[in-house]
């Protein structure tokens, strides 16, 4: 075969196109762009659904059997923990039923003693299960949004507490929500009674380290830390007796009339789920003095205009 007839070229393997560097700036740049115009305009958005959904079988099937070993053991952990709560609910249970006795014969006292004095019935406000469904927007606020409006039954000034104590306050109503303040906000106020010693005062919400404050006590007042604070029910809102907080801490200065007195919450601001809504007190409380002595001044008014409305003769009253 003669040589000039052979083909001289390279092989294809041996052919080569632009340089490797050219190649990677120009892949580089793609691939910012891509990135450029998925973070802006989305471009992905939808390839990226439709593997996700194609996917997700596969996801399923893959995490079956890990799912399937945590059901296994969080079912026997749960038996265990079950079988624990059950005996110590039984011990709390007899250690209890007598203690319910002696409550149930100490209420039957206490409303004979009311009978014999002639006291008002003690207030029972009702009450309506609620739920946070969020955070206030604002900032500089402590505040939450439940799911109980003005259809529901809110009002305002309704109180709100959890299961350990005084939560907050209804101050604002819509239809289907209704706007929480928390006892740590700073325009919160709860008036309370020291449960030792039965001295009263009003506690202030503290949110620069989501507490509170009791406010205007002279500095040689009875208070110490771990007193508990509960409503005193004098404002009219909170019914009385309900947990509002525990003294934390008690600064008395040479240099101040008054003592700095830190509280803690006894509710959970931050972590409360499930609530539950009062009625106000001031829905049940009797007349105010102030509206008898008025309504006693117009009677009394009405009198005196009658009386200088007849004349006095010799021969007797003439009008």
């Amino acid at each position: 075969m003669p040589l000039a007839t052979l083909d001289r070229t390279p092989p294809p393997f041996f052919k080569q196109g632009p340089s490797a560097f050219t190649r990677l700036m120009f892949f580089a740049a793609l691939a910012v762009f891509l990135m450029v115009a998925d973070a802006r305009w989305q471009m992905t958005q939808p390839l990226r659904a439709l593997v996700a959904t194609v996917l997700h079988p596969v996801q399923e099937v893959l995490l079956a059997p890990s799912r399937w070993w945590d059901g296994a053991s969080q079912y026997l952990a749960g038996v265990d923990e079950a079988r624990r709560t059950q005996a110590r609910a039984e011990l709390l249970l007899a250690a209890q039923s007598e203690r319910v006795t002696r409550m149930s014969q100490l209420e039957r006292e206490n409303d004979r003693l009311r009978a014999l004095l002639e006291l008002r019935p003690r207030i029972e406000v009702g009450t309506r299960a609620a739920e946070i469904l969020y955070d206030a927007p604002d900032p500089y606020t402590r505040k939450v949004v439940i799911d109980q409006g003005s259809r529901h039954g809110a009002v305002l000034g309704s109180p709100v507490i959890d299961e350990t104590g005084v939560l907050g306050q209804v101050t604002r109503v819509y239809p289907l929500t209704s706007e929480v303040t928390l006892v740590t906000d700073k325009d919160a106020a709860v008036p309370v009674v020291n449960v030792r010693t039965r001295q009263r005062g009003v506690a202030y919400g503290q949110p620069e380290n989501s507490g509170m404050e009791l406010r205007f006590m002279a500095g040689n007042a009875d208070v110490q830390a771990g007193d508990v604070l509960q409503t005193s029910g004098l404002d009219g809102v909170y019914p009385p007796g309900l947990p509002v907080a525990r003294v934390v801490r008690v600064d008395r200065r040479a240099d101040s009339a008054f003592a700095r007195i830190a509280l803690g919450p006894l509710a959970h601001p931050d972590s409360a789920r499930h609530v539950l809504l009062l009625e106000p007190l001031s829905s049940q409380m009797p007349a105010k003095p102030a509206d008898a002595a008025a309504s006693g001044a117009s009677a009394a008014g009405g009198r005196h205009k009658a009386a200088s409305s007849v004349t006095v003769t010799p021969s007797g009253v003439r009008p």
